[in-house]
């Protein structure tokens, strides 16, 4: 928006404020209406014969950027029985709780419990002699998976682990026996120490995710299953995935549905706060408002904006000669006519005094209203401020409205 039309739009609403009866204009009911859909609350001299203020309710058109910084204002003017109201904390807004998913767990078994199987000492030399005796042991362990006899062949894998505790193959085929054996946890021991001696041992991986999926541990599964398949593919891993995907799947979408509903709930208490704030907020404007009004017509001694005059007049009327040190023009000999006793004479125009932008900027400046009340009590205080380039300037123009200038 242009400069010039910004400063037309701030002294429109100056006049506004200084004069809110503009707004009975018909051509501005829709100002009018604006304001009010905003919340605002007009007075009644805003509104024409038969006309009152809309019931709307506030709405938050702007952008809360930051009231991190905001002080309390309840504690500087106390709580207001106008504040908008603070939307309370319902059920729905009480901790999320997740419910459980609903798996296909076909297969999942308790985990065992059974000591430490016996593990290579990784510290020992492996001599050429060690590594052939551990292949022996190896072979007679395959014989015996072959016959069904698991636990042989456990026994035979242990030995070539003691004589060659450095093979990878031989760590992670004793853990293929154990997840035959439906003993997950060893399993996954033993293909822990196959994946540390060799990071890239596929049949590490595969044993591991298989034993995990075994125990219903279907993210961790997947992870190792598709690693190993990434690595070695074969028919089995991918047998395993087919049960254990769809779990992830629910899995994944379970997690996403409730941290989208904890982020709502944040969401709403982080809306239920700027809504408190900004009540707050409007419950000190007002507040602060209405003790800006009182505090500025105080002097006038009248509420609701100088509305009655002045009241006590300036008693006895004005020195002779006009004000002492002489204004331009001077005032009439014996000062202005009665010396306005019990107020201003009733042919002044106050409208001329309030429709006057400047006299209403200049009443809202303390130290010129101190000094006006200062005169009401002693006329002959005129002398302190017939040199005070703020004050005097005030002075003569409000003698100017009451002669009829």
């Amino acid at each position: 928006m242009e400069a010039s039309k910004v400063n037309q739009l701030k002294l429109f609403i100056q006049q506004c404020d200084s004069n809110p009866a503009l707004l009975q204009d018909p051509a501005l009911k829709f100002f009018r209406d604006y304001l009010e859909k905003l919340g605002a609350k007009l007075p009644a001299s805003a509104y024409g014969k038969g006309e009152s203020a809309k019931k709307t309710e506030a709405k938050d058109s702007f952008v809360d950027e930051s009231d991190d910084d905001m002080p309390e204002l309840e504690e500087q003017f106390g709580p207001s029985s106008t504040s908008p109201k603070v939307p309370e904390e319902t059920a729905s807004d009480d901790e999320v709780v997740e419910s459980e998913v609903e798996l296909d767990n076909e297969g999942v078994i308790e985990p065992d419990n059974d000591p430490p199987q016996k593990m290579g000492d990784p510290s020992i030399e492996v001599t050429d002699e060690k590594r052939d005796e551990a292949q022996t042991a190896k072979s007679k362990a395959m014989e015996a998976m072959a016959d069904g006899d698991l636990d042989e062949a456990v026994n035979h894998l242990t030995e070539a682990i003691e004589c060659n505790p450095t093979s990878a193959i031989i760590y992670a085929t004793r853990a293929s026996v154990f997840v035959k054996m439906k003993k997950p946890n060893a399993a996954i021991r033993d293909a822990n120490a196959a994946i540390k001696i060799n990071p890239d041992s596929a049949k590490g991986y595969k044993w591991r995710g298989m034993a995990r999926a075994m125990l219903g541990h279907w993210e961790e599964a997947a992870k190792d299953l598709h690693l190993a398949s990434r690595l070695d593919y074969d028919e089995e891993i991918s047998a395993v995935l087919k049960k254990v995907e769809p779990n992830v799947h629910k899995i994944e979408d379970h997690h996403r549905k409730y941290e989208r509903l904890r982020r709502e709930k944040d969401e709403r208490k982080k809306e239920r706060e700027r809504q408190r704030r900004r009540a707050e907020a409007q419950a000190a404007y007002e507040k602060a408002k209405k003790q800006e009004k009182a505090s500025t017509c105080k002097p006038c001694g009248a509420t609701g904006g100088c509305s009655g005059g002045m009241p006590g007049g300036f008693p006895g009327g004005m020195p002779a000669g006009g004000m002492p040190g002489g204004f331009p023009g001077g005032m009439p000999a014996g000062g202005m006519p009665g010396g306005f006793p019990g107020g201003m004479p009733g042919d002044v125009d106050m409208s001329k005094i309030l429709n006057d932008p400047e006299l209403m900027a200049a009443f809202s400046d303390p130290d010129v209203m101190t000094a006006l009340q200062d005169v009401m009590k002693n006329p002959a205080n005129l002398a302190k401020y017939q040199a005070n380039p703020k004050i005097a300037p005030v002075i003569a123009k409000m003698m100017g409205k009451f002669a009829g200038k």
